[in-house]
């Protein structure tokens, strides 16, 4: 059985993360890297490790000493566009922990890995006490990520069933603050 040690994304785990969050949007979401969505994946440690009240964990495969999964947090809300105007207004930044690249590798999947990422985040999330709320959002096309989602928090807004207003497809949740 393999055991993994989460914790801190420290500078000598960036490039393992940054490859794993990579790995993601090409294999998973088909994008490939666009820089306006994943300016973050490319400096991970600027919008994660240094400002204060963000975060990136790490699963570490403790037996082969390589990332396998990962998760961030940090205080921006969803933008509008492309987000609706509602959970903008709704998730306002400063006030809203933002969970983000909560990715696990393929080989690494159905062991719980992205279930204790999520509860380290809302315990971080909790812990800092200037959050009101912990909101993400999500492609239903990613393998598990429905399911993941809807077991651990609440659907806000289904743009599956809003595309012909402009919707991109993507799946808006709040998971409890407790």
């Amino acid at each position: 059985m393999i055991e993994y040690c989460i914790r801190t994304a420290a500078p000598d785990d960036i490039d393992g993360a940054r490859a794993v969050m990579l790995d993601a949007v090409y294999r998973d979401f088909g994008t490939g890297y666009v820089p306006r969505w994943h300016a973050d994946i490319i400096d991970p440690e600027r919008f994660y490790l240094t400002p204060r009240r963000h975060t990136l964990l790490v699963a570490v495969d403790e037996r082969s000493g390589t990332v396998a999964a990962t998760a961030a947090l940090d205080g921006r809300g969803p933008e509008h566009p492309p987000n609706p105007r509602r959970l903008a207004e709704r998730y306002p930044s400063g006030e809203t922990a933002q969970l983000r690249r909560v990715y696990v590798r393929p080989e690494h999947r159905r062991r719980g890995l992205a279930r204790r990422l999520v509860a380290e985040l809302v315990a971080f999330a909790k812990a800092d006490a200037g959050y009101r709320s912990v909101y993400l959002h999500t492609d239903p096309a990613s393998p598990g990520a429905e399911a993941l989602w809807r077991s651990l928090g609440r659907l806000v807004c289904d743009e599956r069933a809003e595309e012909a207003g402009g919707g991109q497809g993507i799946l808006h949740f709040e998971i409890p603050l407790v």
